[in-house]
């Protein structure tokens, strides 16, 4: 006995009904995987002495965001953050002081979803939220001469300077803590599980790094205990020249604060911008 056809095409859609949910959840899980937005920016640069503008910008497709604008009186360049999944711009504001001592102007700004940007966060969007960011800092100086433009990028973030990077004339990228793709995190984590198959957000940063000539600062601390750094060894593997890779001590969120990498900075920055005026 064949099953009656609206027995048959009941269960054909009870099948596509779970799989649909099986999706959703799949791409649910994703997106918490990825992004930890934080609403409440608890300080700004203020608390550090530092004088700055807060900026809100609207992105290519509408959303609002918000950022600082932190402009230095000498500012042989600007510098563009881009920051990690955790947290907001609030928790950067160390960040912005350290660039700034180098003779920059900086920018930090918040991705949708996080702090007070409006929207929700995803792969394409933090790309789209970047690029208005860019736009924000050629704005600034209209048609006088700009100044040279360098990305910032840690862990999440250093995927998006890299493809900040790829569609924006920049002068150098630095990237710290920085994973080579979505799908080889997921590899990395599920070993077991073929989730690297089914990833939606892709942020491959190896694939970027291999196109640019700008010069390159990656960073990675071999103690990092969220991303492997054997990635970063790997991007700075892939990377067109010039490139520099350095090792740093600590945790994730901890190599960058120790003062031998605040000179490697420094190192970096004069040599891609020239020496800051005495």
């Amino acid at each position: 006995m064949f099953p009656s056809m609206p027995s048959f095409w009941a269960r054909v859609a009870q099948a596509v009904g779970v799989l649909l949910l099986l999706y959703g959840l799949l791409r649910l899980f994703e997106w918490k995987s990825l992004y930890f937005p934080r609403v409440n920016v608890e300080c700004t640069p203020a608390v550090l002495g530092l004088a700055f503008e807060d900026i809100t910008l609207v992105t290519e497709d509408g959303v609002q965001l918000s950022g600082w604008w932190v402009p230095h009186p000498q500012a042989r360049g600007t510098i563009i953050h881009c920051h990690g999944n955790a947290g907001n711009l609030g928790h950067r504001v160390d960040l912005a002081a350290d660039l700034h001592r180098l003779g920059l102007n900086v920018f930090l700004f918040d991705y949708r979803g996080y702090g007070r940007s409006h929207g929700w966060p995803s792969e394409r969007g933090l790309y789209r939220d970047a690029r208005a960011a860019y736009e924000f800092v050629r704005a600034q100086y209209g048609n006088a001469e700009q100044p040279p433009i360098l990305v910032h990028g840690q862990s999440l973030g250093a995927a998006v300077a890299a493809q900040l990077a790829h569609d924006k004339p920049v002068r150098g990228l630095i990237l710290e803590s920085a994973f080579t793709s979505v799908p080889d995190m997921a590899q990395q984590l599920y070993p077991l599980l073929p989730l690297h198959l089914l990833c939606a957000a892709r942020y491959d940063v190896r694939a970027k790094v291999h196109h640019l000539a700008v010069p390159k600062l990656i960073a990675h601390s071999a103690e990092d205990e969220m991303v492997p750094y054997a990635m970063s060894r790997q991007l700075f593997e892939a990377a067109a020249p010039p490139k520099r890779f350095v090792t740093l001590g600590g945790g994730h969120n901890d190599g960058t604060w120790s003062d031998e990498y605040r000179q490697v900075l420094r190192e970096f920055v004069d040599q891609t911008l020239g020496a800051a005026p005495k």
